[in-house]
C-alpha cells in the first residue's frame, strides 16, 4: 500500500522507485500483485508514465486512511512501551485502593510522569482471570490455587486483626482469640474473594463455622455495616481504616495473616514501562518496612 501511494503521486514508475529506495521492477511486480489481488487495474499506462484510474482514485482515499490509522497506531504503541511515556494497565485489591496503590503510583509518576495509567480494582481470582487472558499487565493480589500460568511474587505480608465497634464488649481486649468469636455475627466479603477465603480458613482452624450476617464486596462498606454496629469482621494492617473510628484488636494466631504479591502473565510481554513499575514497586516496599514485613 505504502508503494501505491507513492506511485499514486508521481505516476511515474522511475520517479516513485527512486523515492522508495527500490528496484524499479521491484515496484512493477508489487503493483502487479496488488492489482491481481483486487482484480482491477488501478492505472491507465502510457510507457513508464502512469495515470491514476477511477478504480485507482478510490483505492488510494481508502489507502490514505488505512495508512494513516497504521501511523497512528506505531506512534501509540511506541509511547505505550517507552519505560518514561508508555502504558500501564494495573489490577489491585481493593483494600489496597485507599492508600497503598495511590501512594505508590504518586511516588513513581514523580519519577515518570509520563507514564499513564488504566487501574482496575476487584477481587483476586477476577484479576488473575483478567491477567490470564491478556487484559491486565500487572496485578497485586493475594495468591490463589489454580492459575497455573500467572508468576507471582511474594512482596508483603499484612496481619489481619478483628475489627468491631468502640461500643462493642470486646473492644477493649489487647487481642483475642478466635474461639471467642463464635457468636458474633460476621460481616464478610463474598465467596471467592482473597480476604473471605482467608478468614474462612481461620475460622476453621478455630473449628467453628462463622455466623456470616451480611456479605459484601468492597471491604470499604464491609467496614462501613461494622461502625453502624451490624457486626464484626476481619481486615488487614489498619493504617487505611482509621477513619472509621473501629477498635482494631490483634487476633491470637500464628495464621492471622495475608499474603499480597505482584503477578505476571509467564511468557507474557512486559513492556519497559511496566518493568520499569514492576523493579519500582519492590524497592518502593522496602523503604517501609514495618507497614510491608516480607515474610521471610
Amino acid at each position: 500500500m505504502k508503494y501505491f501511494q507513492t506511485l499514486a503521486a508521481t505516476e511515474h514508475v522511475t520517479q516513485a522507485a527512486e523515492n522508495l529506495c527500490i528496484s524499479q521492477p521491484a515496484l512493477s511486480r508489487s503493483l502487479a500483485r496488488l492489482e491481481f489481488q483486487l482484480g482491477v487495474p488501478l492505472f491507465d499506462r502510457e510507457g513508464r508514465q502512469l495515470k491514476l484510474n477511477r478504480y485507482g482514485q478510490d483505492f488510494l482515499q481508502h489507502v490514505n486512511k488505512i495508512l494513516k490509522e497504521y501511523d497512528a497506531a506505531i506512534r501509540k504503541i511506541d509511547s505505550m512501551i517507552h519505560p518514561d511515556s508508555g502504558e500501564i494497565s494495573l489490577g489491585f485489591l481493593h483494600s489496597l485502593g485507599s492508600e497503598v496503590i495511590p501512594k505508590i503510583i504518586a511516588s513513581f509518576k514523580k519519577q515518570y510522569p509520563n507514564v499513564k495509567f488504566n487501574i482496575h480494582q476487584n477481587s483476586s481470582k477476577s484479576l488473575l482471570e483478567k491477567l490470564s487472558n491478556g487484559q491486565l499487565d500487572i496485578c497485586l493480589v493475594t495468591p490463589m490455587p489454580g492459575f497455573s500460568k500467572i508468576d507471582f511474587s511474594i512482596l508483603w505480608k499484612d496481619e489481619l486483626f478483628l475489627a468491631l465497634p468502640p461500643t462493642h464488649p470486646l473492644a477493649e481486649f489487647p487481642s483475642i482469640s478466635l474461639d471467642r468469636l463464635i457468636n458474633e455475627p460476621f460481616i464478610f466479603q463474598k465467596k471467592g474473594m482473597g480476604l473471605r477465603d482467608r478468614m474462612d480458613v481461620l475460622c476453621a482452624e478455630a473449628k467453628f463455622t462463622p455466623n456470616v450476617a451480611m456479605e459484601g464486596e468492597e471491604i470499604l462498606t464491609v467496614l462501613g455495616m461494622v461502625a453502624a454496629g451490624l457486626g464484626v469482621t476481619f481486615v488487614p494492617t489498619i493504617s487505611e481504616y482509621k477513619s472509621f473510628h473501629l477498635n482494631f484488636i490483634p487476633l491470637e494466631s500464628f495464621n492471622a495473616f495475608r499474603l499480597v504479591g505482584l503477578a505476571t502473565k509467564k511468557g507474557h510481554y512486559l513492556s519497559p514501562a511496566v518493568l520499569q513499575f514492576q523493579n519500582f514497586v519492590s524497592q518502593y516496599l522496602k523503604k517501609y518496612p514495618e507497614r510491608f514485613p516480607i515474610i521471610n
